[in-house]
């Protein structure tokens, strides 16, 4: 993406599919550069989701500075389009003592739209949603799947489609309007006051897939179902409509045991990080690593300390 600023901030992007290192990654850059990190994972926002969402540990956020996380409660409602106003703000503020800022998650939208801007989309008609609340209820999530896909093929190709409020979201736009949400998401860049360098993390499926199972593994080693018995009571709202939370709900409601509960988990993951490549492979700016290359480091910080017009 063309920046045509000249002021020398720069915001560097580390993106790319679940498991795949971003943390790490983004700790390396921040320590490097002595700045911080500001969170584009939308689910790492909330307070009361910790274990499922593979926050950052206590001791990887105490070597860097790490903003939204933990910022909200789920009973919060906290929309693409307040992150895109809230980030820009504290970039504004972050800027006047830092040259570079690190942008990690694996969250395309709400990476695009801090370094793109977010179309307004059309606003949500009551008697749609209630419809499609209630086909959810009734014929489950996969008819409202096979709906998507017809209508907008993009969009369901990206999206994760194991969470229904993006679902439902994306079919009220397209009732609403008669357009899909994908054309939404084609209008003109909006111009930031900052350089943006972006840089992917990606290896093999097979390697990536391992590392998404063994860390499903070690979140329920860590305490996932009982994480998840914490939240019942919050299971109604849209952030825990969520791999690895929808899941251990069905478990805890008697509709599948444990173990086909967890290989569900692992499986919708691998789901989703297929989804977030091929999002992000889209955007052709985006500069690709493999974080289990011998000299990644030294990759990942000369390309973040590369001068750039990006």
């Amino acid at each position: 993406m063309l920046n045509t600023s000249t002021d020398q901030h720069t915001l560097i992007v580390i993106a790319g599919p679940t498991a795949s290192g971003k943390t790490a990654a983004a700790i390396k850059l921040a320590k490097h550069f002595n700045t911080v990190v500001v969170s584009a994972d939308s689910r790492q926002f909330y307070r009361e989701m910790c274990i499922g969402t593979a926050k950052p540990t206590p001791n990887e956020l105490a070597e860097a500075q790490h903003y939204f996380i933990n910022s909200h409660s789920v009973t919060e409602s906290f929309s693409v389009g307040d992150f895109e106003k809230r980030c820009l703000l504290l970039l504004n503020e972050l800027f006047k003592t830092h040259d570079k800022v690190i942008l990690a998650g694996g969250s395309g939208l709400y990476i695009k739209a801090v370094c793109e801007g977010f179309d307004d989309l059309p606003p949500a008609e009551q008697n749609i949603r209630e419809r499609l609340n209630n086909k959810l209820t009734e014929k489950g999530l996969s008819a409202l799947q096979e709906q998507l896909k017809i209508i907008d093929p993009v969009y369901y190709n990206e999206v994760d489609i194991n969470n229904p409020q993006r679902v439902i979201r994306a079919i009220e736009v397209y009732e609403s309007s008669g357009k899909p949400i994908s054309y939404y998401r084609t209008a003109q860049i909006n111009q930031r006051p900052f350089k943006i360098k972006k840089l992917g993390l990606n290896m093999s499926r097979a390697l990536l897939y391992d590392r998404i199972n063994n860390r499903v593994d070690e979140m329920v080693r860590q305490g996932l179902v009982e994480e998840v018995k914490s939240l019942l009571p919050y299971r109604h709202l849209n952030a825990l409509h969520t791999v690895g939370y929808s899941e251990i709900f069905d478990y805890l409601d008697d509709q599948s045991t444990l173990n086909k509960a967890i290989d569900t988990i692992k499986q919708n993951t691998r789901r989703f990080a297929k989804r977030q490549l091929t999002w992000f492979r889209k955007d052709k700016d985006i500069i690709w690593l493999n974080p289990t290359d011998t000299d990644f480091t030294d990759k990942l910080l000369a390309l973040a300390g590369r001068d750039t017009t990006h």
